[in-house]
């Protein structure tokens, strides 16, 4: 599976910040590869804005379509009428692993319901349109075992399919690489065997 992901550092944040009906709603979104990277976000909100209206929540710690990891909360909100509309946005947007809050300074005129949620779905789509994003590949793990003479070759072809080498374990007849094949991908491993011209030595394993 190859799905986008925040382009964030850990403990950093992108920003974008919206204004309905003299309201100001303010996004923050964050790489979430787990919920402890969500409340961080979470708590760096409320700390630098103690005086807003709401901070409300959505997020997915996980790939798109996880359904464990995932959450949303309207912090006061009529319900249903902001951390659902938000996570949904987060679920249309088909990015993974990200967390977001929307702190919401009330402007003295109520949207109702549907008004808010508009509000909060539109807030989080203004963050996601401007997020920096990077691809994240599911591997699965191989072990290859060939000669020291095969090594540079091998190397030099999984650099050429974009197969990254995990790691590399040297005994006294030979390396075994570990390589990261993509999981949406058939393991073919034909031309390597064509270059080298021998059969290979592969097995699944887990790391």
């Amino acid at each position: 599976m190859r799905y986008r992901i925040p382009d964030l550092a850990a403990g950093t944040w992108h920003t974008a910040e919206i204004e309905v009906e003299k309201s100001r709603f303010l996004t923050w979104l964050c790489h979430a590869p787990n919920t402890a990277d969500f409340h961080a976000l979470l708590q760096e909100a409320r700390t630098a804005h103690p005086n807003a209206s709401h901070h409300c929540t959505a997020f997915i710690a996980g790939p798109p379509g996880e359904q464990t990891h995932i959450g949303f909360s309207d912090d006061g909100e009529p319900g249903g009428t902001a951390g659902r509309p938000m996570f949904q946005a987060l679920q249309g947007s088909h990015i993974g692993e990200i967390g977001c809050v929307v702190i919401r300074y009330f402007g003295g005129t109520k949207l109702g319901t549907g008004g808010l949620a508009r509000a909060y779905a539109q807030s989080v789509n203004a963050g996601i349109e401007t997020l920096p994003t990077r691809e994240v590949v599911e591997r699965d793990n191989y072990q290859l075992r060939i000669s020291f003479a095969h090594e540079a070759v091998a190397r030099a072809w999984c650099d050429e399919q974009k197969v990254p080498v995990q790691q590399a374990e040297y005994d006294s007849v030979g390396v075994c690489l570990t390589i990261g094949w993509p999981r949406d991908e058939i393991l073919n491993l034909a031309t390597l065997e064509n270059r080298l011209k021998t059969a290979l030595d592969i097995q699944k394993v887990t790391l």
